[in-house]
């Protein structure tokens, strides 16, 4: 693993060049440390990444957010945490994130403990933001990219053991490429009682038509199309998947086994199970495609088959024009309930899908409660682990990967939440004011 050039202790800037550059933020009404305008204590955030570069780094999303707002229930929302901190893994290649944090007079350390400690001996954060997501690492023949979110990670956990107190996580994406590294995650925040929140954004986004299922809602069969079939991608659609199917009746009661299927062999698949094909048919019926739309139009089908321990099925397309669509056969109910997630407002840089994920990780650790369960975090991230280990065995590749039985994906929780996404106008198209432009 690439480690920052040794720098010492200190931070990159140093303390009298940053109450310079924050002075001056302040003036231009952007500093990470503006006062309040409620009269809540203001949670200090250190923020862990891995690659801090173009625009469209989940960093650069999800940081500059935290510091200069978002756009929650139609209007702009100011953040209510402070930045205080940060480590950047790749550094030399992080040239953007360097700007920001200099623009808006973060110091940006050495080392993980480093920033959890603000260059001190004890943990001196009220939470931590790991995004460890983008940057140059490399992949195994899986698919799956290498991303040192456990490596990050149990660096936090050993400041928060050494200092023996703990504050809210969260971390972006799914927790690990490997079951037992993210099963450890999850353990620790049990064991150190600390809120984990983390996963995709896009269950949070704006929906069309604005619905939720309601809490024990009898779901017998779901279908969730969209993204692509690499690794980052999927986890978009199965974290979807997830946010639905968790609140059928009974509630939630883990995974018993996950197959991938790819190429052609993933629409005979759909023709022996009608449930699935109803389901994918229903949402080519609602965005009007002609039969037959997504035989002639995807080159490279994925298809990611989860069976629930409860017996509820579920199938996970990988098919793009659709947004982020769930389609549910709900018992009791003779058409399939429908919602997609799509459409960007804005240019890309800006990101708008982020917008509810900020609301909530700002929610998280003002309140020190988890948003969604953390269970739902570890079941995303098993599904997609072992239907990334399904068409691969013995060192050989099989288009029909083999189902894998997953008795440990057998997490039981009830959720109990409302629903999360983004509703209301949509943001405008407003160019980012990082402090540096000029």
């Amino acid at each position: 693993m690439t480690q920052n050039h040794p720098m010492g202790s200190n931070p990159l800037f140093g303390r009298r060049e940053m109450l310079s550059i924050s002075g001056k933020a302040a003036l231009a009404g952007i500093a990470a440390t503006a006062v309040s305008q409620t009269t809540e204590r203001r949670p200090r955030i250190a923020c862990v990444v891995t690659y801090w570069a173009a625009p469209g780094s989940h960093a650069d999303w999800i940081i500059t957010k935290l510091l200069d707002g978002y756009w929650w229930k139609g209007a702009h929302t100011p953040s209510r945490v402070d930045v205080v901190s940060a480590y950047i893994h790749q550094l030399p290649e992080s040239g953007l994130g360097l700007k920001v944090c200099k623009s808006k007079g973060i110091p940006v350390y050495n080392t993980v403990k480093e920033a959890l400690t603000l260059g001190g001996k004890e943990l001196a954060v009220d939470g931590v933001v790991l995004v460890g997501e983008h940057g140059i690492y490399h992949s195994n023949l899986n698919g799956q990219t290498y991303y040192p979110r456990w490596w990050l990670y149990q660096q936090i956990i050993q400041v928060f053991e050494q200092s023996k107190r703990s504050v809210p996580v969260f971390n972006d994406k799914h927790l690990s490429t490997s079951w037992n590294e993210a099963k450890w995650m999850f353990d620790k925040s049990r064991e150190l009682h600390f809120p984990l929140f983390g996963g995709s954004s896009i269950p949070f986004y704006f929906r069309k038509p604005e619905i939720d299922l309601d809490i024990d809602t009898p779901i017998k069969a779901s279908v969730v199309a969209g993204g692509g079939r690499e690794e980052g991608g999927l986890f978009h659609s199965v974290d979807v998947l997830q946010s639905f199917v968790e609140r059928r009746k009974g509630g939630e009661t883990g995974i018993a086994a996950v197959q991938c299927i790819h190429g052609p062999e993933s629409w005979k698949w759909t023709e022996r199970n009608p449930w699935a094909g109803k389901l994918l048919d229903s949402i080519r019926t609602n965005f009007a495609f002609k039969p037959g739309h997504f035989e002639e139009t995807v080159r490279e089908p994925g298809l990611t088959i989860v069976d629930y321990r409860d017996g509820t099925k579920a199938a996970v397309y990988s098919i793009h024009d659709v947004g982020w669509t769930y389609a549910g056969e709900i018992e009791g109910r003779s058409d399939p309930t429908i919602t997609s997630m799509l459409g960007w407002p804005g240019p890309y840089s800006q990101y708008h899908a982020a917008n509810a994920f900020e609301h909530w990780i700002v929610e998280m650790m003002l309140t020190r409660k988890e948003p969604v369960n953390a269970e739902r975090l570890l079941l995303s991230t098993g599904i997609v682990s072992y239907n990334m280990e399904s068409n691969w065995e013995n060192g050989r590749y099989s288009q029909i990967g083999r189902r894998i039985e997953t008795p440990f994906l057998n997490m039981t929780y009830r959720s109990t939440r409302g629903s999360q996404f983004n509703t209301g106008p949509r943001p405008p198209v407003i160019p980012y004011i990082r402090g540096f432009e000029k």
